[in-house]
């Protein structure tokens, strides 16, 4: 009896301890903000060093070369493509629109290569830029070439120009949609923060452990046992 009492004892205080530090971990005690949040965006600029692909997809578009395009872009209706048209006409590429289509002249590889110029803009939180460029924000910017370049890798592949709708695949998914999911995110290096990434990681499995014990004593100090087969 007395040793299911100190199991019990056991597991009550671990189990006690494994809430405090629950408690104490969803308070804003780490410059401001909860644990989970502090790591949340620890994570995320972290991950956001790692992906800036920017300048390697440059060297893709000037692989790729200049290719003057026609381009019949269909968008989800008339409102969308008056609000993508912007990102063409402020960098001096020649647009029509007429109801949900949005008629694009120009050279492949400048209309690439002005995207990810608002992609770098983007990336490196630099809204004001794009503020004065188009009068409204990076987020903005980003969707409307999101949605842009989507409509071009359609109808690239409908002109059988597979390989520049690849590129404008590529485009999109490496540097725009990054652009967008980061953009605010302050960029890091994995070396500049080991410590507290390994403690992070090693915290994680002691305290599953930790919660994992506690529970076990507690089952036992009450008697319950795993029968033998």
């Amino acid at each position: 009896m007395s040793g299911r009492k100190s199991k019990l004892a056991i597991g009550i205080t671990l189990l006690v301890s494994f809430i405090i530090v629950l408690v104490i971990f969803f308070m804003p005690v780490f410059g401001g903000q909860n644990g989970l949040n502090y790591l949340d965006n620890l994570y995320n600029s972290i991950s956001k060093g790692s992906a800036y692909y920017i300048p390697k997809v440059q060297h893709l578009v000037e692989d790729h070369g200049s290719k003057e395009v026609t381009l019949n872009l269909k968008m989800a209706d008339a409102a969308a493509a008056a609000a993508v048209e912007p990102v063409f006409a402020g960098a001096g590429i020649t647009t029509a629109v007429e109801n949900d289509t949005l008629m694009v002249n120009g050279d492949l590889a400048e209309i690439f290569s002005i995207c990810l110029a608002d992609a770098d803009d983007a990336y490196h939180n630099r809204d004001e830029a794009l503020e004065a460029k188009y009068g409204v924000g990076a987020r903005k910017v980003m969707y409307g070439w999101w949605a842009a370049l989507t409509a071009i890798e359609k109808d690239l592949k409908r002109q059988k120009i597979f390989d520049s709708a690849d590129l404008a695949h590529t485009v999109q998914a490496k540097t725009v949609e990054c652009a967008y999911n980061y953009y605010g995110i302050e960029p890091q290096k994995i070396s500049e923060k080991w410590a507290i990434v390994l403690f992070s990681l090693v915290f994680y499995v002691v305290y599953t452990v930790w919660y994992g014990y506690a529970i076990m004593y507690i089952f036992e100090g009450l008697g319950f046992e795993l029968a033998a087969h």
